[in-house]
């Protein structure tokens, strides 16, 4: 199973294949802000991608589209975590948590 590390707490949980980055943090606790319930309608669930960002899906135009407004977008390294799904190992920086 891939692994995501979720930083700043520096903890690594395992995730399905195809599991988005946020279902991943919601089934293991970690605090990351989800307004919108997961349906890519906010960016309270926007990561910076440390690591690992071709092991992620690619990013639809409706995220892209979205992501540009989030507070600290990056284009390099910004993703929404409710439409990023794990394909391997990733390391992502929290920008909102709980």
């Amino acid at each position: 199973m891939p692994k995501v590390t979720f930083m700043p707490m520096n903890t690594s949980v395992e995730a399905k294949e195809d599991e988005t980055i946020l279902d991943a943090a919601i089934n293991a606790d970690i605090p990351i802000q989800h307004a919108c319930g997961g349906f890519c309608s906010c960016t309270t669930c926007h990561v910076h991608v440390k690591e690992g960002g071709e092991f992620l899906s690619s990013m639809e135009e409706e995220e892209e589209d979205l992501i540009t407004t989030a507070d600290e977008y990056s284009q390099l390294v910004s993703r929404l975590g409710c439409q990023a799904r794990v394909k391997g190992d990733v390391v992502v920086q929290i920008i909102n948590e709980e």
